[in-house]
């Protein structure tokens, strides 16, 4: 993009004031002279920004400051404000879709582009923080991400969290989407997951919409057959964690995934033993005189 500058001149006043040209794509769209007081409102805005982040920030000011990328020459004020209203805080305008943005009068394709952009280069940033990164020792981080990205959803959505030896994440992949319990999430489908990415543990992970973490017996039946399921085919199950409003529940950190590989143990050893008193009355019946 070049950029150029013209000048206007009072015709009673040598005094002259510059404003920008843009040249686009060969074509040059002039901007007209700002509005003095619209001007200084952004100014100030941006400044703010720079000097402090977002800190001390409304929620209708973020937005605002977003807005003022796609529509740089217009007053985004009362959109930002009927955004808020609509989708009642900053992080509901950010999980709107793209079509319930323009829903707001003023708000066009390119503004709701932008507010998108911001949100998915967030939520890679976020990933990016966790890949390759010991999960015991970055636990804030993977909820971090998986918060800002599960945190508005309406259903309930289950993912596993494939890991290599050194607990490093391979891959994150969505199982399902719906009320959770035990019978709609086939462990034969994990362990097919697992085994495609070579994955030697795993993280699951699902949102209660209610905002309440609190895991229900439907969740620690599955949590408990996840847990059977990996341990066959030795495979390790790190966590379970619950995303609820601004915190979650975590199965490792109540001490239930310890639980569920000792039951686990248990019910080996006892089929083994069972296994061996049968193999032994077998023994004896075969050598009972006729």
């Amino acid at each position: 993009m070049a950029s150029y500058e013209y000048s206007l001149a009072h015709p009673h006043n040598n005094s002259r004031k510059s404003y920008p040209i843009s040249a686009r794509m060969g074509e040059q769209e002039t901007k007209m002279p700002p509005n003095d007081s619209l001007y200084g409102h952004r100014k100030r805005l941006r400044e703010k920004f720079v000097k402090s982040g977002l800190k001390g920030f409304h929620d209708y000011e973020i937005i605002e400051l977003l807005l003022t990328l796609g529509t740089p020459r217009k007053d985004c004020k009362q959109q930002a404000r009927e955004a808020i209203k609509r989708f009642k805080t900053l992080r509901g305008v950010l999980e709107a879709t793209p079509e319930e943005l323009q829903h707001i009068d003023g708000i066009g394709s390119g503004s709701a582009f932008g507010i998108k952009l911001v949100q998915e280069v967030a939520r890679e940033f976020l990933k990016e923080r966790i890949i390759n990164k010991p999960i015991y020792k970055s636990s804030q981080e993977i909820f971090d991400y998986l918060y800002h990205s599960m945190r508005d959803l309406k259903k309930e959505v289950f993912k596993v969290i494939y890991l290599n030896s050194q607990n490093q994440i391979i891959e994150i992949d969505d199982l399902f989407a719906g009320t959770i319990n035990s019978g709609v999430i086939p462990p034969r489908e994990v362990i097919e997951g697992a085994i495609k990415h070579n994955a030697t543990s795993l993280i699951f992970v699902h949102n209660h919409p209610s905002g309440n973490p609190q895991s229900s017996e439907n969740d620690r039946e599955l949590t408990r057959d996840l847990v059977y399921a990996a341990s066959i085919m030795r495979i390790k199950v790190l966590d379970h964690i619950i995303i609820g409003n601004n915190t979650y529940f975590s199965f490792a950190g109540e001490g239930l995934i310890d639980e569920y590989e000792l039951d686990f143990i248990n019910l080996k050893a006892k089929g083994v033993r069972e296994a061996k008193r049968r193999l032994y009355r077998a023994k004896l019946s075969s050598l009972k005189p006729y």
